[in-house]
């Protein structure tokens, strides 16, 4: 059995055992530590979750949690495929009368990559992500998700060729308009020069906006050595705040990863001020069906220089670092599932020349147990 097989039948089975995916959610709290999610911020969790489908338990999912802070609250990122339970969710919404405009630009967004000889879904596929802030934003506010697109399917490398420029104003047109924006050439051009400053063995990981926040498009560069190379590529794309990656020297002595990543806010009057740092513990390939497998100690040496550099809370490493037990068999009414848990990365938020934040990402996703 392949994999859309596999994911055709753990969705079918997740639709048996819960309503949604908060009801899921709330079955493996055992899974997660309070030091990590408290029960109040767990509740506020289940209760944006409750509006989501189980099917999206299918696809990795998971959490961004602040380590710098000592308040145990988390914000949800999940996976939305074309074809799958989660897309059939959000296009019943329309066809039932939903008229948020953000529902409609996501389902505008699934169409398109199904339609045939579409452009944008030869370069990003049938995939997008939503975050849901729920911790970031307390209160009865529900804000709309941050949507973002990953050219996965045709990757873009540095090196500015003119078929990845247009590969990148398609995905730009594709996202400002599912989040409600008008097009903005000034910020396509700034878009494009972070393109050519960037190296050529880096790519652009994703493109992301956050309709309920201040405009801007955010970019994830991954593929970076070392912060010299980030250093390098920021002078070159005309951020200005490259001194502020002497705070961070130290952490890298430490060691404990295997790449950097670079995300930066695009606006149409240059670069947002912040820049977050991801380090990156294992080498992901798509098809290698490890992917999703992480080792127990493959954070140890990372956490123990976070530690020693007194950048995040210990009592959260600690939690954190038990986080990745290896695969583990959970039994529902409709039969035998595989609990996967990992960490994707760990970023470090710099603003106003020092760590103003550091924040883990942690992911699950569940699986029928198919006999071999």
């Amino acid at each position: 059995m392949n994999f859309e097989e596999g994911l055709v039948v753990t969705q079918e089975r997740l639709s048996r055992e819960a309503g949604s995916l908060g009801e899921l959610l709330a079955r493996l709290r055992g899974h997660i530590s309070s030091v990590l999610i408290g029960d109040r911020e767990w509740e506020q969790l289940l209760e944006r979750a409750r509006q989501l489908p189980v099917t999206m338990a299918a696809l990795p999912f998971g959490f961004e949690l602040p380590l710098h802070e000592h308040q145990p609250g988390a914000d949800l990122g999940v996976s939305v495929v074309g074809g799958t339970g989660s897309a059939a969710y959000f296009e019943n919404m329309i066809r039932c009368g939903n008229e948020d405009p953000v529902i409609s630009g996501i389902v505008g967004l699934l169409h398109e990559t199904e339609r045939e000889g579409s452009h944008l879904g030869r370069v990003i596929g049938r995939k997008m992500m939503l975050e849901y802030d729920v911790w970031s934003a307390p209160g009865a506010t529900r804000p709309a998700p941050g949507i973002f697109l990953r050219p996965a399917e045709r990757p873009i490398m540095g090196g500015g060729d003119d078929e990845r420029t247009q590969d990148i104003g398609v995905v730009l047109a594709a996202l400002v308009s599912a989040v409600g924006w008008s097009f903005d050439s000034a910020e396509r051009r700034l878009t494009e020069h972070v393109h050519l400053a960037q190296p050529a063995d880096t790519r652009i990981d994703s493109f992301g906006a956050f309709p309920a926040r201040e405009r801007a498009i955010r970019l994830a560069l991954t593929g970076f050595r070392s912060l010299h190379n980030i250093a390098e590529f920021l002078e070159r794309a005309g951020w200005r705040g490259g001194r502020a990656l002497s705070t961070v020297s130290s952490l890298e002595e430490h060691g404990g990863f295997v790449s950097l990543g670079a995300h930066i806010d695009v606006r149409s009057d240059g670069l947002g001020p912040s820049l977050g740092l991801s380090f990156i513990a294992k080498h992901r390939v798509a098809k290698d069906p490890s992917y999703w497998l992480d080792r127990p100690d493959q954070w140890t040496t990372f956490f123990n220089g976070l530690r020693q550099e007194e950048l995040a809370v210990p009592e959260k490493l600690e939690a954190l670092a038990a986080w990745s037990p290896g695969p583990t068999t959970l039994f529902g009414a409709s039969g035998a599932f595989v609990l996967v848990r990992g960490i994707h990365h760990i970023k470090l938020v710099l603003s106003g020349g020092r760590i103003a934040q550091v924040k883990a990402y942690p992911f699950m996703a569940m699986t029928a147990a198919l006999p071999a």
